[in-house]
C-alpha cells in the first residue's frame, strides 16, 4: 500500500491524484487479475468498457508509459442502514462529483485482507492496486484527452471522487486475526490510521439514524426468513445479553470491537453505539474534515442537507435543473413492502433498546454540541 501511492500528489487538481508508470505489455488485459472483476459478473462489464479504453488514456514522456492514478477525495464512511445509499444516489448527480465504479467496495475494512464474507473464512487478499483500478472511470475523467493537448493539462482539475462504503467506520472485526492480541481485548490499530497515513487531508461524511429504528432496519434488511416483531425481540434480548457479558471482563471499547461478541450476536448491536467509534476517528482526524449528519433530518428536508453536503465538499454552484434533479428524486434503498408489512418493532423491544443506546446518545450529543443526536422526541 505505501510503495503503490506516494506522498504527494498532482498540484492543480483537487483530487488526489499521480502519474505512475505503467510497466505492462499494452496489448494485454490490465485488469485480467482484478479480483473485483474476477467474482461479480456486474463488474466484469465495467471492466470491459475500461479495458477497451486503456490504451487511450496512457501518457507518453521520455519513452516511458504513465496511467493516471486516483484516490478518493471523500468517503461517505456510515452508517449502514442511515441513508448512505440516498446519499450517494445524489451526490453522483453533481456534475463535479465522481464515484467508485459501484458503491461499496469495502476494501479498507474487508476486501485487503481477504474477507468476502466472515463467516466464510478467508480469501485471497485484494492488493491495493485492485482497489485503484475502481478509480479509473473517474480518473480518465479528471485526465480528459491528453493526446489532443500538446500541453498535457488536465481537462477537468475540479472533479472529485467519493468512495461509499458503509463499513469504514465501524467495522474492524479483522484485526484479531491479523494483530498480536496483546492491548487486552482492543485492537492496535483502526482503518482510520491506514486512511489517515496515505490520506491525512481526507474528507469524511456520515449519515446516523436513530440507533433504535437502524437496528430493527438493519434486522429487516438482512433477515432472511421467518421475520417478525417478535423474532427481533428474542434477537435483541440474546445480543444484549452477550454484549452485557462481555462487559463483566472487558471495557466498552474492546466489546464493540470484539469480533467474537460481534459475529455471535444474532443483530448488530454495537453498530448503533456511534461515539465509540467517533471517538477514534477524532483521535486521528480533525473534527473539521467530518460532516456529520442525521437521516431524520435528510429525510424531511433533503434540500438542506444536500446543500450542508455542496458546503462541505466547496463545490460550485448548480443550475435550478440539476439542483432540482438532485433534491426532488424519490428516495433510494427504501424499505422492500414485504417488510413494511410486518409492522414496527414491538413497545417492548424499543423501549429495552432504547435504555440500552440512551447512554451512548448523550455522549454523541455532548461531543457533537447537538442535542439533535438524543434522538428524544
Amino acid at each position: 500500500m505505501f510503495s503503490v501511492v506516494p506522498h504527494q500528489f498532482l498540484p492543480g487538481v483537487r483530487n488526489p491524484c499521480w502519474y505512475e508508470e505503467y510497466t505492462g505489455n499494452v496489448t494485454s488485459d490490465p485488469y485480467s487479475t482484478n479480483l473485483y472483476g474476477r467474482y461479480s459478473r456486474r463488474f466484469r462489464t465495467v471492466f470491459q468498457h475500461l479495458r477497451n479504453t486503456f490504451r487511450d488514456h496512457l501518457t507518453h514522456r521520455s519513452r516511458r508509459l504513465y496511467r493516471m492514478r486516483c484516490l478518493p477525495y471523500f468517503y461517505i464512511i456510515g452508517q449502514p442502514k442511515c441513508g448512505t445509499t440516498d446519499l450517494y444516489d445524489r451526490l453522483r448527480l453533481h456534475p463535479d462529483v465522481r464515484f467508485t465504479t459501484f458503491k461499496e467496495p469495502h476494501w479498507w475494512t474487508r476486501k485487503r485482507f481477504g474477507i468476502i464474507r466472515l463467516s466464510e473464512g478467508f480469501h485471497d487478499r485484494y492488493p491495493v492496486e485492485d482497489y485503484l483500478d475502481l478509480f479509473d472511470q473517474a480518473a480518465y475523467q479528471i485526465q480528459g484527452n491528453l493526446t489532443a493537448n500538446t500541453k498535457g493539462s488536465l481537462s477537468h482539475p475540479n472533479i472529485i471522487i467519493g468512495e461509499a462504503s458503509a463499513s469504514t467506520m465501524w467495522d474492524n472485526n479483522a484485526w484479531v486475526y491479523f494483530y498480536d492480541n496483546t492491548t487486552e481485548g482492543e485492537p492496535p490499530f483502526l482503518i482510520q490510521d491506514f486512511i489517515h497515513a496515505l490520506q491525512p487531508d481526507a474528507r469524511f461524511i456520515v449519515m446516523l439514524r436513530d440507533p433504535v429504528e437502524r437496528l430493527y432496519s438493519d434486522y429487516l434488511y438482512f433477515g432472511i426468513a421467518n421475520k417478525s416483531a417478535e423474532d427481533f425481540h428474542e434477537k435483541v434480548s440474546e445480543s444484549l445479553q452477550l454484549f452485557e457479558g462481555c462487559l463483566t471482563e472487558y471495557t466498552m471499547r474492546s466489546c464493540v470491537y470484539n469480533t467474537t461478541v460481534n459475529n455471535a450476536m444474532p443483530v448488530r448491536l454495537q453498530v448503533g453505539v456511534y461515539i465509540v467509534y467517533l471517538i477514534d476517528w477524532l483521535t486521528v482526524f480533525s473534527r473539521e474534515q467530518f460532516l456529520i449528519l442525521r437521516l431524520e433530518d435528510h429525510a424531511s428536508n433533503r434540500k438542506y442537507t444536500m446543500h450542508k453536503v455542496f458546503d462541505f465538499l466547496s463545490l460550485g454552484p448548480l443550475t435550478k435543473e440539476i439542483e432540482s434533479e438532485i433534491t426532488r428524486s424519490p428516495a433510494s434503498n427504501t424499505r422492500r413492502p414485504a417488510d413494511k408489512n410486518l409492522g414496527p418493532m414491538l413497545p417492548i423491544t424499543k423501549e429495552i433498546l432504547h435504555d440500552f443506546y440512551s447512554p451512548f446518545n448523550q455522549k454523541l450529543a455532548k461531543v457533537l454540541r447537538n442535542d439533535s443526536f438524543l434522538w428524544e422526541k
